[in-house]
Formats: structure tokens, sequence, C-alpha cells
């Protein structure tokens, strides 16, 4: 094989004044390309195929890790070097590639559903008088919107009243809005060891700070949470209890009974974040129903519904503190959008919403049986209702290695960074599976993960 392989590089070689390692490299590309070479070939060693080209072995060696660092060959000690098994880059909507990085619900193409969400929203403006949704309004939504709040609510918080609920302009706000009313620079919230990013940027905006507590397979620690709470005095604990974003974790139903208590026994408010908390059919109670007196329960419709509903419902601990968000609200965002607010109180009163909150769950499930096909095998477990997924990887990556070669061949997924509060993240990367991607592109997606996985490439091979 090694002579009719050899051939025609030959030719090329004596005819070029290419480097003759960039030129090995292309050949290899080349016969690639035209099926001459194809995934699993074995490649000559580096000194036979110096010798059969007359080359320097030294000439050799660079010439195959140049083609490593294109990701066209694997080399394993004791095995020998490979042509690498390649999955097509994506070039999806608009060019765009399968855009894995941000957590959106998908997007199911159900004809039914979509024709529903139109007759609905046409509804909103036929049955409404235009210039009152386009005036200001009293900060929280109407009494309408806030009896829609209550009655999403009251799925997880099933006590609450509507001197307690507030309409808002996306969760992002709300909590905007907390951490300034509960800590002052300098001081201390704590919060899981991997959370949110939209949590630290805040802080920092803030200039708060973020005490992690680490976590075990029932969320966080509470022996670490009343340490803190006995040593450094928190202002507060954040937490986002379902589906956790990134680690897909729901924390369960004794740790929040044990977290509620160390809350209760030291009086430290409870910021609970459930924007994922509609889509599990089955979850444990809410920390707001544990501690009520010191929770504020805030979920939305942005990891729900869509992104750009951008209302969040909010059930303070009681009016007064109702009252108090509203002015801290009201000072950086004025009001929710009544145009918004009108669509998703519709939604809500003629069960638009639950159809598409169903709709959500399905596709997801169909997406998490893809990734428990192509993915399982590497430690990810098939998490229901859930649209993101937690990838754990072995050592012949670096997460930023990883996630920059997945982004060479149009695939956007997050390194873990992004959500570590401690300083230490694991060697995982968060994996969504909505948004406009189609299932088929997502199943496309999920393969190239799994050929990336199970192909690993020279640690460099994402530097060009």
């Amino acid at each position: 094989m090694i002579h009719s392989l050899t051939h025609h590089w030959h030719k090329r070689l004596d005819g070029s004044d290419k480097p003759a390692y960039l030129l090995l490299a292309d050949l290899i590309a080349d016969d690639i390309r035209t099926g001459r070479l194809v995934a699993r070939d074995k490649l000559p060693t580096l000194r036979d195929l110096a010798v059969e080209l007359q080359l320097n072995y030294t000439t050799v060696a660079r010439g195959y890790a140049e083609a490593r660092k294109r990701g066209l060959i694997d080399s394993r000690a004791g095995s020998g070097t490979f042509i690498r098994g390649s999955s097509p880059s994506l070039p999806l909507r608009g060019g765009g590639g399968a855009e894995m990085t941000m957590n959106l619900p998908p997007e199911p193409q159900d004809s039914a559903l979509l024709e529903r969400m139109q007759h609905s929203a046409g509804r909103v403006l036929a049955e409404s008088d235009p210039w009152n949704l386009l005036r200001y309004q009293d900060f929280g939504g109407t009494g309408r919107d806030k009896e829609a709040g209550m009655q999403w609510l009251r799925r997880r918080v099933p006590d609450c009243r509507l001197d307690q609920i507030l309409v808002c302009p996306g969760i992002h706000s709300v909590l905007t809005a907390l951490f300034s009313q509960l800590a002052r620079p300098g001081e201390l919230i704590c919060v899981e060891a991997l959370t949110y990013p939209g949590v630290k940027a805040i802080a920092t905006q803030l200039g708060i700070q973020l005490h992690a507590l680490p976590l075990d397979e029932e969320g966080p620690m509470g022996e670490s949470f009343e340490h803190a709470c006995r040593t450094l005095k928190p202002k507060a604990l954040y937490c986002n209890p379902t589906l956790n974003n990134p680690t897909t974790a729901t924390i369960s139903r004794a740790r929040r009974e044990a977290l509620a208590d160390i809350a209760l026994r030291y009086a430290i408010p409870i910021i609970e974040d459930d924007a994922y908390a509609m889509l599990p059919r089955q979850v444990p109670p809410a920390l707001a129903t544990l501690a009520p007196e010191l929770t504020t329960y805030i979920t939305g419709f942005s990891k729900t519904l869509g992104a750009g509903l951008r209302n969040a419902y909010v059930c303070s601990p009681s009016a007064r503190q109702s009252q108090r968000l509203a002015g801290a609200l009201r000072a950086t965002t004025v009001m929710a959008s009544p145009i918004t607010n009108a669509l998703a109180t519709l939604w809500v009163e003629d069960g638009t919403a639950e159809a598409m909150l169903q709709a959500v769950r399905n596709e997801s499930n169909a997406r998490q049986a893809l990734a428990a096909r192509h993915l399982g095998e590497h430690g990810v477990p098939a998490v229901a209702d859930c649209f993101h997924l937690w990838l754990p990887l072995s050592s012949a990556w670096s997460t930023v290695e990883f996630a920059s070669y997945l982004r060479t061949q149009n695939v956007g997924v997050v390194a873990s960074a992004a959500f570590s509060t401690d300083g230490l993240p694991p060697d995982a990367v968060r994996v969504c599976l909505g948004g406009p991607m189609t299932r088929e592109d997502c199943d496309q997606a999920l393969r190239l993960i799994a050929d990336t996985l199970a192909h690993p490439r020279h640690p460099h091979a994402t530097v060009m």
C-alpha cells in the first residue's frame, strides 16, 4: 500500500516550491477529499514514509503534525497513525451553524400549535384598545395580568396571593433588583458552585461577592451553607433548584428541606430562580412552600415557551416586600411591556401557554433521546423534559480546546468556566438542544460531538 499511496506524492513534492511538510498535509487532505484515503486507513510510519519519499525524518514528522492540526489524522501510541473519521460541519439556517450555546426552548414544528399561537396573538390587538397598550401602566401588571400570573404560579406555590405577585420584564431584571436590595457592595450572597452565568454578571456589576456552595448528587451541601451562615453572614441564598443551568440537576426534596431549615434558623432570605420549574412533570416542592416567609419565588416564560416572551412572575414573601421590589424594579425597568403582558395573559387564560409547554416538553424529550443515543456512553444522563445537557470530558480534551474545536466545525457549546463560582470548573461543557435548530440539525450536531469525543485530536488541533 505504501508505494501506491506515495507514488503520486513523489511527483507533487518534486514539482512544488512549497515547504514539503505543508505540502505533505495538503496531499493527505487531497486524498481524503477524493476518496483515495478514508476514515481509519493506516498511514506509513514516519521512518517508512521518510525513506519512501526521500525526505528528512523531521520533515515528515512536521507534515504529520500539520495534518493533525488540521484534524486529518490521529496518532495513537503503539497503534500508528490513521485517517480520522469526520462528520460534516453544519451550515444551518442563515449560515450560523448549530448554535448550542444559548439555552432556548426548542421550537416544535407543530402546524396546529403555530396556528393557535397566531390566532391568540391576533386576538390581543383585536380585543384591546391599542392606545391603552401603548401607555404607561402601574408597575407589576394590571389586575388581569396578575390573576394570570397567580394562576400560573399556583402550580408551584399553591398559597400565593394576588398582593404578593408582580408581573416583571424578565427574570434577569428581577434578580438584579433583588441582589441590589439584599446586599451592598462587598457583601456576600451564597450560590451554587455551578450556576446561571447571569448571576455572576449581576454580582460583578453590583460589586457583590458570591460564595460558592459545593454540590453533591442532591444539590448544594447543607453543611457548607450552614457554615457560611455561621461564619460569613451572607445576605441571601440564590439557587436555581430545578433542572439547574448548567448541570440539569434538580435539588432533592430532602436537600430543599435542609436548606430551608438552615435559612429559617439564620434568617437568610432565599432567591428561588425556578426558570425551568414548569417543564418537569414531577418536581419536589418549591422552597417558597418550605420557607414562605423568606423566599422570593421567580419563574417566567423565557425558559419554557420562548426567550422573546420577556415575562416573569414573582411571588414575594409578603405584600410589603412585593411593593419594595416593585419600587426597585420601577427605577431600572419602568414596567413590563403592556403588549407582551397582554399576550402572555391571554395565552395563560385560553390554554395556549399550556399547549406550548407540552409541545416544548415533548420536543425536549425527543432531543434528549438523541443525546442519549449519541452521548450516553460518555456519561451524559437523559434528563426528562430538559433541553440542555452537561457533558463531562475525558483528559484527552481541555474544555476550552473542545469548545474551540467544535466552533471551527460550526457547533457552539459553552465551557464550564462560564458557570463556575468557585474558580474550580470541572472538565465539562454545556450543550443546548433548543432554539431555532431543527431536530435533524440537533441530531447532526450531536453526531459530530460524539465523533469528536471518539476521535480526540492533537491537543493543539484548534490552533489555526
